[in-house]
């Protein structure tokens, strides 16, 4: 279980997250949502350990600010919104470098970190992209790589930063439904409302680092909450039980912005 309570992080004066509260329950996928400039990535990297803020931040009831970077690593892993190109050279180099977090100075791989590599592959489901230079991958297999590589770090939660981010749709589903399935207890910053509300089990719904919303996506991704956050016409349709929203061009009545 990952939770925040009463978190708040400055950037000098400015506030990007205020006073927030969340819990991603143990195996379910949590989505954080709204606005650019919200607090979302703020909030997944203070998660992460890698911004320091006021209030807590928990793994498994263990502050994360108390745990030492190789304890980290154990409980948490991450898919980064921007991976930069050029090294490791192919797919298998890549989801090998997730067993690093394991490892003690210069010691070399072991047939264990080989095997999790191997499973991780299997499991993200790009075995077969093995022995590809990872810059000759498609936006989507990359990022299902990334994944592997996340997975064989072998951690119990996972966070993503818009995995999605420059996908067709195709591939953006093909994404979300892999790790949806996951049995990790994850948190995923998400801009498109619609895949959020297929592929999350719980959302958080941010505007200028304050929660205006949490719970089930039939219940945060309601027209009343969304259109003073994002200050457009929405209209709801539920297609098969899932929520589905179709934006307008006319703003929502002034008087309902925040």
């Amino acid at each position: 279980m990952i939770g925040t309570r009463g978190l708040t992080v400055r950037y000098g004066r400015t506030v990007a997250v205020a006073d927030a509260d969340l819990v991603a329950a143990d195996g379910r996928t949590l989505g954080l949502i709204g606005p650019n400039g919200s607090g979302k990535s703020t909030m997944l990297r203070t998660i992460l350990g890698a911004i320091d803020g006021e209030g807590t931040v928990t793994v498994d009831d263990d502050l994360v600010r108390d745990l030492t970077p190789r304890q980290r690593a154990d409980r948490i892993a991450v898919v980064a919104q921007e991976e930069p190109s050029g090294l490791p050279s192919t797919a298998w180099d890549s989801v090998l470098l997730g067993r690093s977090a394991r490892m003690s100075g210069w010691s070399r791989y072991r047939p264990d970190d080989e095997r999790a590599a191997q499973q991780a592959m299997d499991r993200a489901g790009v075995t077969h992209l093995a022995h590809r230079h990872v810059d000759d991958l498609s936006g989507g297999e990359r990022q299902r790589v990334l994944i592997a590589r996340a997975l064989a770090q072998g951690s119990t939660h996972l966070l993503l930063d818009e995995p999605t981010n420059h996908l067709d749709v195709r591939y953006q589903h093909e994404i979300l439904g892999l790790v949806h399935g996951l049995p990790l207890t994850t948190v995923t910053v998400l801009h498109d409302l619609n895949l959020a509300a297929r592929y999350c089990d719980e959302l958080v719904l941010l505007h200028g680092g304050h929660v205006v919303a949490a719970g089930a996506p039939a219940d945060v991704l309601v027209p009343e909450l969304l259109e003073p956050v994002y200050e457009i016409s929405v209209r709801r349709l539920d297609v098969d039980g899932v929520p589905q929203l179709v934006f307008g061009l006319g703003a929502p009545r002034p008087q309902d912005r925040w």
